[in-house]
């Protein structure tokens, strides 16, 4: 689910000044069964931004498992349409401003095209059926796991198994862990209205970081050797937080290189082609400080340098401690 402006905040906001994320409207899975979308090559287009952390993680695994041969992809601009008054994003990357498939302008067209009456926000990602000209789902949560499970026919023949059968009931686990309190933690941090509820939330999010930090002294992944699911959960918002959460959302007890382990952890996940290829700091520092939180002047901080991203790490040896 995609990033807001600060106005449309308050839509989300309880009356304690606590941010409440709205639902996901398009929930239909995929598989063989009746009332389930169909697994089929060249159906779908899957519309993001690179700025998302949601979206971010789907073109992780598309690329991990090769996906990104079966399934188009089309990318919104990463700072928000300023000509309507909706909270939207927009296809001007492209030329003449349009999504060459699906030849829309706005997010927006597409989700009311399929739903005249749809009153949320217009999120990525995104899943249109291109047979139909349809949105048919936009469950960021569970969209991975779809990708994981039911596309097996398609994934090429050295992908990782992200989702083992052995560890399924562990990564749940982390995974409700690393959601409520890391990759929506910063935004109920962020987005917080009230001074208790911004404490709160920024106390959830650096204890559950210190948690991990100590998590992964002890293994070069979240599970051992293995790289899973959990991992690229956890990737896109340490992706983002010393360039977008540090100072944007106010999370600024420590930064992701204050952490020895997390920080050496994220850069090791950076060395896998998926996730560099994928990682678009630019995208990222535009969309966070131009429209997702209150920049009036709208200045773009000029740091950190995310050539830091390239440094060595040593991760690989603690692949070898537990063989």
């Amino acid at each position: 689910m995609s990033d807001m402006p600060t106005e449309f905040v308050a839509k989300e906001v309880d009356k304690s000044g606590r941010f409440i994320r709205q639902r996901n409207r398009f929930t239909t899975s995929f598989g063989d069964k009746e009332g389930q979308l169909p697994v089929e090559k060249n159906r779908y287009r899957l519309l993001v931004s690179y700025a998302c952390p949601w979206a971010h993680r789907q073109l992780i695994v598309l690329k991990l498992l090769g996906l990104d041969d079966v399934i188009s992809i089309g990318v919104v601009d990463p700072i928000r349409p300023t000509d309507v008054e909706r909270t939207d994003w927009a296809f001007t990357l492209d030329e003449e401003g349009v999504d060459p498939v699906l030849k829309i302008h706005y997010l927006s067209d597409i989700y009311l095209k399929t739903d005249p009456t749809y009153q949320g926000r217009f999120t990525v990602p995104a899943v249109v059926d291109l047979k139909t000209d349809q949105l048919v789902n936009n469950d960021y949560f569970n969209l991975t796991r779809y990708w994981e499970t039911q596309w097996t026919a398609f994934h090429k023949p050295d992908a990782p198994l992200l989702y083992p059968q052995a560890l399924q009931s562990q990564i749940d686990d982390l995974n409700d862990i690393i959601f409520h309190e890391i990759n929506n933690g910063v935004y109920k941090a962020g987005f917080a209205t009230s001074q208790e509820a911004y404490e709160e939330n920024f106390d959830l999010v650096f204890n559950r970081l210190d948690w991990l930090e100590k998590r992964l002294g002890q293994s070069r992944y979240l599970f051992g050797n293995q790289l899973t699911e959990s991992d690229i959960r956890l990737y896109v918002t340490l992706a983002r937080f010393d360039v977008a959460y540090y100072n944007g959302f106010n999370l600024n007890r420590n930064r992701l290189v204050d952490f020895p382990n997390l920080w050496a952890y994220a850069r090791d996940l950076y060395s896998i082609p998926a996730f560099k290829e994928t990682t678009h700091f630019d995208h990222i520092k535009k969309h966070y400080h131009l429209s997702a939180t209150i920049n009036p002047h709208q200045i773009l901080p000029k740091g950190p340098d995310t050539n830091e991203w390239r440094q060595a790490q040593n991760r690989a040896l603690l692949s070898k401690k537990e063989a």
